[in-house]
């Protein structure tokens, strides 16, 4: 009996051995592709992430920053045991993302899935291709311009709250109140709930913030990427807290939605909304269009609509907050082109401020629009996404793998000086028709590209004309900082660190 046990074991020792030098060849393999690109030193385990370690987190940028400047266009990353390669030239891009065959999200947004489920932003295949199809018309015209008011009404108040600012000779960092507006925006827009951030604290709010914190607390950590590690760390504990009162605050509003829309008559919903239990008909939100457009196919359970919800909440909230303060940022250092834009405005719209803002309205407002654009090519809200490529590739004459996540980096394919000459300028009239008409189309990504390029686009572009408009044209805006002063803290999207710190003097 020993005798068979010692070749039972010796047998089981030789396969586990076999399969571990089976795994060790094709990593080694591997490997002598991946390094035939260029990239920084990688040591075992850790590969190239010894760059980050020690870092904070607003330090993080740079690293990255410098390391893809020292490695243009493309370059290769060891994360861990991961290879990665990372490319900022837009005949590349162009490559990975402009078909349908590379539309698989990269390995980490995996980290998103217990806060995003399999949302638009997460999912693929089918089940990607059904659930897009099924949103789309959410973002018709006509939807759209129903929700400039509740633009309009939010940076109103957003104004109001800025004004016992002004005229004090003391600088205000504006990034928290535009925050709170945009906040106030998504809420409504997409749940069709007020939740008063810009008057009230919240705890749907604060914990809507602080799980963009935890993301990057566990991407930056190598050994947090297991998920084993990951579940008894400090971080998870508290993403575990954060998570229930997100997705609480989610499921609840969906009942009362449901049970509101269940009552409403359906040929009613696309022009008066819903009866919200008063009496009194409510605008129509992301949410309601959702499960109105569901009641036909019955494609999505509760917990689908509620992943799409968090997801609409995640992907218009943070993005659009960073947009505008960056879009401000960038006129209170250019006073000529801030009082183009305040003419502009006041052309367009009339002396009469207390008058709401409409579509059409914001229509009009072409150099803001432009300055939007451009704010968006210097500082774009996502400065990087990914993807995991379905099949072999050559990029640059390397060979990529399938299977290999490759990091799309817009700040800097926004930064090609082929496309964008003196690129760290601020010039809003490179998005001039006659200058965008042969550019390249992957020269330019600030809401991605390709079929899985960002739905809420003209969404996040109409929100910011209002929010911006109705703050220039109240506001004279400087700077306290300049550009280079200015820091970058990338969490989930790229915020300005210490927040934007602006001078406002009331316009008379």
């Amino acid at each position: 009996m020993s005798e068979l046990t010692t070749v039972l074991h010796g047998l089981l020792s030789f396969l586990v051995f076999a399969v571990v030098l089976n795994w060790l060849l094709k990593r080694w393999q591997l490997g002598q592709i991946y390094d035939k690109i260029p990239g920084p030193k990688a040591y075992p385990l850790i590969g190239t992430m010894y760059s980050f370690f020690g870092k904070k987190h607003h330090e993080i940028f740079y690293v990255v920053d410098k390391r893809t400047r020292t490695y243009p266009n493309i370059h290769r990353l060891w994360t861990g045991l991961m290879p990665e390669v990372r490319i900022s030239k837009a005949e590349y891009v162009e490559q990975v993302i402009s078909s349908s065959k590379h539309m698989e999200k990269s390995h980490s947004y995996r980290f998103l899935h217990e806060w995003l489920g399999e949302g638009l932003l997460t999912s693929k295949g089918e089940r990607w291709f059904q659930h897009r199809k099924l949103i789309t018309p959410t973002f018709h015209f006509n939807i759209l311009d129903g929700f400039c008011d509740v633009f309009d009404e939010n940076s109103q108040v957003l104004v109001e709250q800025l004004q016992p600012h002004a005229d004090t000779g003391t600088p205000v960092n504006v990034f928290p109140f535009i925050a709170k507006a945009a906040l106030d925006i998504i809420c409504e827009t997409a749940m069709g709930v007020k939740v008063n951030a810009q008057r009230e604290e919240n705890t749907y709010v604060n914990a809507v913030y602080e799980i963009s914190e935890l993301f990057l607390d566990r991407l930056v950590r190598p050994w947090l990427h297991i998920d084993f590690f990951w579940k008894w760390s400090q971080y998870a504990k508290r993403h575990k807290t954060v998570l229930g009162i997100i997705h609480g605050h989610t499921r609840s509003v969906i009942r009362d939605r449901k049970a509101a829309l269940a009552k409403s008559p359906q040929s009613d919903l696309p022009t008066d909304g819903i009866d919200d239990g008063s009496g009194k008909k409510k605008r129509m939100a992301f949410l309601d269009l959702l499960l109105q457009g569901n009641q036909v196919n019955n494609l999505l359970t509760d917990e689908d609509v509620r992943e799409e919800v968090d997801t609409f909440m995640f992907e218009g909230h943070d993005t659009t907050s960073a947009g505008i303060s960056w879009v401000l940022f960038l006129l209170a250092l250019h006073p000529d082109i801030q009082e183009r834009v305040y003419e502009e405005i006041e052309s367009a719209l009339g002396t009469d401020d207390t008058k709401p803002v409409t579509m059409q309205d914001l229509g009009e407002l072409k150099l803001l629009e432009r300055c939007i654009k451009e704010a968006l090519r210097l500082y774009p809200s996502v400065p990087f996404f990914g993807r995991t490529t379905t099949e072999d590739i050559k990029l640059g004459g390397y060979h990529v793998p399938s299977g290999t996540i490759v990091g799309i980096q817009s700040y800097h394919v926004h930064r090609d000086e082929r496309f964008f000459p003196d690129p760290e300028t601020f010039d809003p009239d490179r998005f001039l028709p006659e200058n965008c008409e042969h550019r390249h189309p992957y020269a330019y990504i600030p809401f991605s590209a390709g079929p899985r390029n960002c739905i809420g686009q003209k969404f996040a572009l109409l929100e910011e004309k209002s929010v911006i408009s109705r703050v220039v044209r109240r506001f004279r805006l400087r700077s306290v900082r300049t550009r280079s002063q200015q820091l970058i803290l990338q969490e989930l999207i790229a915020r300005p660190k210490d927040g934007i710190m602006l001078y406002l003097e009331t316009r008379k």
